[in-house]
């Protein structure tokens, strides 16, 4: 707590910037007077997960034109132990699909909110239906091109 007012941190890496991201960011607004977000370094996304598609740079960019984030920090690490004292925030919001990993949080005083994700858009399926567009494209393009072969 700072000044008497609930502090609320949540973090991610925010590749391909999508409505489940918002939908979770404004629900840690809702849980207090300040939000901080942190944003995955690409270092940090390459150890666990593979490259993001979206440089850090311009994904701390996104996160800081919105209007719900009081302030956007760099995440270079999954550990927040050390956050809690600087931070100083009461309450940690994170997707269920990290359900229990932070629990370690409450023995720090924190409140740790695991966001119902739920189903239907991820970054990863965001990029699954990329490359499922493009694949189809390639196909079209190349039976396009084919036809015009044989009519020559």
């Amino acid at each position: 707590m700072i000044a008497g007012k609930t502090v609320v941190y949540t973090s991610g890496t925010f590749d391909m910037l999508h409505i489940n991201h918002l939908h979770m960011l404004d629900y840690a607004r809702g849980l207090g007077d300040i939000l901080i977000v942190g944003v995955n370094t690409d270092e940090l996304v390459i150890r666990h997960k593979t490259n993001p598609i979206i440089p850090f740079e311009e994904r701390i960019a996104l996160i800081r034109a919105l209007k719900g984030p009081d302030i956007v920090i760099p995440q270079d690490s999954l550990i927040h132990t050390d956050k809690v004292a600087k931070l100083r925030f009461d309450v940690f919001v994170v997707g269920d699909d990290w359900d229990k990993k932070y629990d370690y949080l409450k023995k720090q005083g924190v409140d740790v909110v695991y966001f119902p994700y739920g189903s239907g858009v991820s970054s990863t399926r965001v990029k699954k239906r990329i490359v499922t567009r493009h694949e189809l494209l390639k196909r079209e393009a190349n039976s396009h091109f084919d036809a015009n072969t044989k009519t020559r």
